[in-house]
């Protein structure tokens, strides 16, 4: 795809978007208008190449990450279900912004039809070797727990089985003991909740390992050790939580753990909050820093939940992802000329990468943006703009202290 063609078809997706301004309620405000443009800017060259039997062919792979070939594309496929699911969830409607979705809907499943189907060229790998698979597998499980309506449902019989299949044939893959554990048990809650079954003792372990692992103040270690990244909120926080409102849905005693690890989750919110500098950006640190805007999912999942910290102002925190969002998106170098996303936490910066990062892996970054499942005229997305946490200290603010989180004993 040349560059002037890139160009004409973002400019005629991003229309759809900036309609708004004109046609749509009034509910419908810049900072969702904005966030709405940039998961369209991201997700539709995945999608729409996997709608069409087309994502081996058009995904870059350069030759730096060859040997990522067998595994790239069920990253960005699994990765921007996830980030997108909440929003496809809330369906299609007669607002511009509904007949997007209704768009990426049909563009969705028909990704998962082809995603599981062996006749297709575009059969993913979802048991290969190397382990990576089982982390997309359960990144793409994840997305269908987000939107069971607007994805399950569209599924035919057969087609369900052949999804089931395929996060079925996952399970060969022994996780390691790290955050990987989380992968398997949400590949089994989503085989759970569609099927009634599953192996509970790979969501028991993985549960109880990271309870023993919880380092105190709402932060988990990934594995016996902590490690000075944002795996809390790439993996860790986000899984835990919606693995157990699994196991709570279906009456399992785990469920009752969801409590106290809630009240971590608010805390861990609170603390993500206040990394966002005034000037909306956040330290850049440990690995996978190309994962961009997904070391904030956990925050926006907890907007999305309506579990933010008591006391936290929905305009101060909209205001502070959309801020993040677009001092990453905007940067110069963020996609190539054909729209694909390039390596880099603010820009193109190769030098960044871990020998685990290719083009697939990057489209984690939509993980930040689930806060887009609540609708339009959420109290989120309307409440008056306010200061977050930073800005309000550095213009002199007069703030309350902050405090650790202290558990019973």
């Amino acid at each position: 795809m040349n560059h002037r063609f890139f160009l004409a078809r973002a400019a005629c997706a991003l229309s759809a978007i900036t309609v708004f301004s004109v046609a749509a309620p009034a509910s419908v405000t810049p900072d969702r208008e904005y966030t709405v443009g940039v998961l369209v800017r991201i997700a539709e060259p995945v999608l729409e190449a996997l709608a069409e039997g087309e994502l081996r062919e058009r995904l870059p792979v350069h030759d730096w990450e060859e040997r990522r070939r067998p595994y790239t594309h069920l990253e960005a496929f699994g990765r921007t279900l996830a980030g997108i699911a909440p929003w496809l969830e809330l369906g299609p409607d007669e607002t511009p912004e509904g007949r997007l979705r209704a768009r990426f809907i049909d563009m969705s499943v028909r990704g998962l039809v082809h995603a599981t189907d062996p006749q297709s060229p575009d059969f993913l790998n979802f048991a290969g070797s190397g382990g990576q698979p089982l982390v997309d597998t359960a990144f793409l499980a994840h997305g269908l727990l987000r939107a069971p309506t607007q994805l399950w449902s569209g599924l035919d019989e057969a087609q369900r089985i052949r999804v089931l299949d395929a996060l079925k044939s996952s399970r060969i893959i022994k996780p390691v003991e790290s955050n990987w554990l989380l992968f398997s048990a949400m590949v089994e809650a989503a085989v759970w909740e569609f099927t009634g079954e599953c192996e509970i003792e790979r969501i028991d372990y993985a549960v109880r390992r990271h309870m023993d692992w919880y380092v105190g103040d709402g932060t988990y270690g990934d594995g016996p050790e902590y490690h000075w990244d944002h795996y809390n909120s790439f993996v860790i926080q986000p899984m835990l939580v919606d693995v157990l409102r699994v196991c709570a849905k279906h009456g399992h005693p785990l469920g009752e753990l969801l409590p106290r690890v809630l009240s971590r989750a608010r805390r861990f919110a609170a603390v993500q909050e206040m990394l966002i500098s005034p000037e909306g950006t956040f330290p850049v640190i440990g690995r996978s820093s190309a994962y961009r805007f997904g070391a904030l999912q956990h925050l926006a999942q907890m907007v999305l939940q309506e579990n933010l910290p008591v006391g936290t102002e929905a305009g101060a925190v909209r205001g502070a992802l959309t801020a993040v969002v677009r001092r990453m998106t905007e940067a110069p170098g963020t996609f190539d000329a054909d729209g694909w996303l390039q390596i880099g936490a603010v820009g193109h910066q190769p030098s960044i990468r871990e020998h685990y990062i290719a083009t697939g892996s990057l489209y984690l970054c939509l993980t930040g943006l689930v806060h887009l499942g609540l609708p339009a005229e959420h109290t989120f997305w309307t409440a008056p703009a306010a200061p977050w946490t930073q800005q309000r200290i550095w213009r002199g603010d007069d703030v309350p202290a902050d405090k650790a989180l202290q558990e019973k004993r």
